[in-house]
């Protein structure tokens, strides 16, 4: 169906195939011949433009949008019509759907992962050793390669040494491997100058002062030597002090330069237990 639209609504229609509006397409081709009039299709009501029906003369007879055409076709040989979608639906709905699916069975070709000999599963009856403690090589060592060698997952890694991010790794010179899934006890990191005992240790008085946020060396040691560096008895000692100073607070005996230093000069030490 081919018409001419109405002057008022070609201001505002435009064609459905090159979005143009029909006030705005040319009605003359480069050699001054007439073009086509605007077709309305009988299907959608869209409005396909004289220039497009040029380009395309399949536009003439078809519809983009519907994919449809009012005039017979014939198919190409070998092809058959597709099935209508009543068909289908009907044989959808004629299945037995109260049939229950097969029970599942594991595939021939999935292979339990074999564990390596120095790592165990975590719900083994076997008691887990200890924790190791392996030195960074940050030129080598990452989360990743560490979960390979020692063949402990990575979150387990993560978890242990309260790691949040791959990255903060760097920041570090010592990470724990945890026993749960290690069980080889050995290190196999190169071990420092001043000896596995020594850096374990430094690493305590470290871990102290960042939890109790005391910036004080000595005052870690302090706390660290007279708990035999068990590290939570020293660490629930020192709340312990903080919390009596708390209740007890200091008040000066007399007026003065002196007096105000001495208020203010607070040091925090373990006064032992009776």
């Amino acid at each position: 169906m081919t018409v001419s639209k109405p002057k008022a609504s070609l201001s505002v229609e435009s064609c459905c195939t090159c979005a143009t509006l029909l006030c705005e397409v040319p009605r003359h081709s480069d050699s001054e011949k007439p073009l086509p009039l605007d077709r309305q299709l009988e299907c959608c009501g869209r409005v396909i433009c004289g220039n497009c029906r040029n380009n395309n003369p399949r536009f003439n007879t078809y519809c983009p949008y519907c994919q449809i055409s009012p005039t017979d076709t014939t198919l190409p040989p070998g092809l058959k019509d597709p099935p209508s979608y009543d068909s289908t639906v009907a044989s959808c709905s004629s299945r037995d759907v109260s049939i229950a699916p097969p029970p599942y069975a594991p595939s021939a070709t999935q292979r339990q992962r074999p564990l390596g000999e120095k790592s165990i599963p975590p719900n083994s009856s076997e008691e887990p050793a200890e924790d190791t403690l392996h030195f960074l090589n940050h030129a080598h060592d990452s989360i990743h390669s560490l979960s390979l060698r020692y063949g402990v997952p990575a979150s387990a890694l993560r978890r242990a040494n309260n790691i949040t991010s791959d990255h903060l790794l760097l920041g570090r010179q010592t990470v724990l491997i945890p026993g749960e899934h290690y069980k080889g006890g050995v290190s196999l990191s190169p071990r420092p100058i001043e000896g596995e005992e020594e850096e374990a240790r430094k690493s305590k008085i470290r871990r102290w002062m960042v939890a109790c946020k005391v910036h004080e060396y000595d005052v870690a040691v302090l706390y660290l030597e007279q708990a035999s560096y068990d590290l939570e008895l020293a660490m629930e000692a020192f709340f312990a002090d903080d919390e009596w100073e708390r209740i007890h607070p200091v008040e000066p005996m007399a007026r003065g330069k002196g007096a105000a230093k001495g208020a203010s000069s607070r040091h925090t030490l373990w006064r032992g237990r009776g």
